[in-house]
């Protein structure tokens, strides 16, 4: 067996003791830390269904194939396959519906070709920036997260572009 089987194991007996030594009661506390979850997942609610919902009409309006298509020029120009555009575009509002177009580029192209390569390291590097936005600007009390939203999404899109660039070289 390797180390790693054994890491957290081994880390849970070294918090077991450290609680011990140091008299803390660790249910207790597991409990304390419980309470203090059930009031931040019902502030993030709102935002979570509102990303969710977005995230459905923007797919089922075809507003998704519509904004691909208006946005090829520009593809075309920084040399990022118009194939991958749809994932570019979905990526920051779901995970979920970027492995599905990730999925289906591999279909497509098959999955050791340029496009699904740009695709793969696209969909690894880059975030779910208003998932993450929603979560994090709700917890933290901050209600304009615009120019955060705008800087994270321009680094995503500069990521896309270098990762076909050296999807290329390679």
């Amino acid at each position: 067996m390797k180390f790693s089987a054994y890491a957290i194991p081994v880390l849970f007996l070294a918090l077991f003791v450290y609680a011990r030594f140091k008299r803390v009661k660790l249910y207790d506390s597991f409990t304390d830390g419980v309470k203090g979850a059930i009031p931040l997942a019902f502030s993030l609610f709102p935002y979570l269904a509102a990303i969710f919902a977005m995230t459905e009409l923007f797919g089922a309006s075809g507003l998704s194939a519509l904004l691909n298509k208006a946005l090829s020029p520009l593809w075309k120009f920084f040399g990022v396959p118009e194939s991958v555009g749809p994932l570019i575009l979905i990526k920051p509002f779901s995970g979920s519906g970027s492995l599905a177009v990730l999925s289906d580029v591999y279909a497509e192209y098959g999955p050791d070709s340029y496009v699904s390569r740009c695709a793969s390291v696209i969909f690894g590097s880059s975030e779910t920036v208003f998932y993450v936005s929603a979560v994090y600007f709700s917890s933290c009390g901050n209600k304009k997260p615009t120019s955060a939203v705008i800087i994270s999404l321009a680094a995503s899109f500069i990521a896309a572009v270098f990762a076909c660039l050296i999807c290329r070289i390679l």
